[in-house]
């Protein structure tokens, strides 16, 4: 998460190794159920709206906390993740399950992001994770450093100036959403259509 910026750009960019048709092994903390995060991202996309499309904000299905990927279908050995996931469940019954709080929106120079705190049990889950890939893997992709745990409620469709944005997340009074962290999902993603979509692979449940 950044200063204020003061211009956005295009988030859907497409980064490498990315494009049309691939799907992704990564690992989410998601809402379903979770009605008090839905109702904070609804309100933020009835504030955001009259910005039209520059914005493209997120259904609640949709909704999720970026945790740690492991690598490309068809690159990533599916046993590999299956003994990941199973490495995964042993370290993460250590962890508790958790209240989270989301929120206020942020502004980030590709979306706008709501905080969530406290980040230390987020930061155990992935740690837990990233071990448990180093377990089966014997590294684990992405760094370790310069994860701040957030959820996203839209994502910048063009680049262009970001005062409008900031000015409306000034002007938007909501109460913060509470979400009850139980599980972390690993799951296979794709972005064909300018959003995040995906498909369950395996839920692992905290302790």
């Amino acid at each position: 998460m950044t200063s204020q910026p003061d211009t956005m750009r295009n988030h859907w960019w497409w980064r490498p190794g990315w494009s049309v048709g691939r799907r992704f092994y990564t690992w989410h903390l998601t809402f379903e159920g979770q009605d008090d995060v839905h109702r904070l991202a609804a309100e933020y996309r009835s504030a955001l709206a009259p910005l039209g499309d520059i914005l493209t904000p997120i259904p609640d299905q949709w909704l999720h906390l970026t945790m740690q990927g492991i690598g490309f279908v068809g690159e990533a050995k599916e046993q590999d993740v299956h003994a990941i996931a199973e490495a995964s469940r042993v370290r993460l019954a250590a962890i508790p399950a958790f209240d989270l709080q989301l929120g206020p929106a942020v502004l980030d120079p590709e979306a706008v992001l709501l905080r969530a705190e406290p980040d230390g049990p987020v930061r155990n889950i992935r740690d837990g994770i990233r071990d448990a890939i180093q377990d089966v893997l014997g590294e684990a992709p992405e760094k370790a450093d310069g994860f701040t745990p957030h959820v996203s409620v839209a994502y910048s469709a063009a680049d262009g100036p970001a005062a409008p944005i900031a000015q409306i997340l000034a002007e938007t009074d909501v109460a913060s959403a509470r979400a009850r962290i139980t599980a972390a999902e690993l799951i296979v993603i794709h972005r064909d259509n300018q959003m995040y979509e995906w498909e369950s692979f395996k839920e692992v449940p905290l302790g």
